[in-house]
């Protein structure tokens, strides 16, 4: 047994020595090769009998009817806002508010997002998940930010001074007729310069996205960690019809 023993630990002693002598292996190439992937790619039977199960059961998902647009729904179709960014804004502010509320006690004042981030029209017709896809297709989730009385000035500047239907919800902007502000309301009540306001916005807006650097100076920020494609889906799942239109969220003085 005590032989045994030392033919082992030979054994051992001699296969470290060996195997801490070997080189280190280093990648010294690599190659790649490019697939285009377009017509031209043959069809593979067996993956696409595989994959057709999935897919069909996918398309029924995204095209069930979820509820109904009684005209078509644009970002183009007002001055100051428009139909399509008004429900985009509406949708933001009352299914974050009920998720902000819980985990601070707080309610939001008013939403904002971006003209460019609209990025689709609803038919009028069958609404479906999958025209959330097409008017939100990015991955991009609702936050909360705390701004400072003079920080929503400055917000309500640059849409001034933008002239693009910013979709917002929960704020009124109403300007005289040589664009200056004329009065400003936030829930419905007057715009006071002695309160903080919770604003619903995108995480990528936030960050400064679109120029809109007046949240550089957010003094808290609660992420929902909700999509605004799935509030949007939730919305549609709630509702028998899009009751939105152009309104006198935001508007000049003829």
């Amino acid at each position: 047994m005590i032989l045994n023993i030392k033919h082992f630990v030979a054994f051992a002693t001699i296969g470290g020595f060996i195997s801490c002598n070997q080189a280190p292996q280093e990648l010294f190439k690599i190659k790649a090769n490019q697939i285009t992937i377009d017509s031209t790619l043959a069809s593979n039977d067996a993956i696409n009998s595989f994959i057709s199960p999935y897919q069909t059961r996918v398309n029924e998902v995204l095209d069930s009817t979820l509820t109904y647009a009684p005209f078509t729904l644009t970002k183009t179709d007002g001055a100051l806002n428009t139909s399509a960014g008004n429900l985009m804004a509406d949708v933001i502010l009352s299914q974050a508010n009920p998720i902000f509320e819980s985990r601070t006690n707080k309610s939001i004042d008013f939403s904002l997002m971006n003209h460019g981030g609209v990025r689709s029209i609803i038919s009028k017709g069958k609404v479906s998940a999958r025209n959330a896809y097409e008017i939100m297709p990015f991955e991009n989730s609702i936050v909360v930010v705390e701004l400072s009385p003079e920080s929503v000035l400055e917000l309500v500047n640059f849409l001034i001074q933008s002239k693009r239907a910013h979709p917002i919800s929960g704020i009124q902007i109403v300007l005289d007729k040589d664009d200056t502000l004329k009065t400003l309301k936030i829930k419905g009540k007057p715009f006071s310069t002695k309160q903080n306001y919770y604003v619903a916005t995108s995480n990528y807006l936030v960050t400064g996205g679109d120029n809109m650097t007046f949240f550089k100076n957010k003094i808290s920020v609660t992420d929902t960690d909700y999509l605004i494609r799935n509030a949007m889906i939730d919305y549609f799942k709630k509702v028998d019809t899009l009751n939105v239109k152009v309104d006198d969220r935001f508007y000049k003085i003829k």
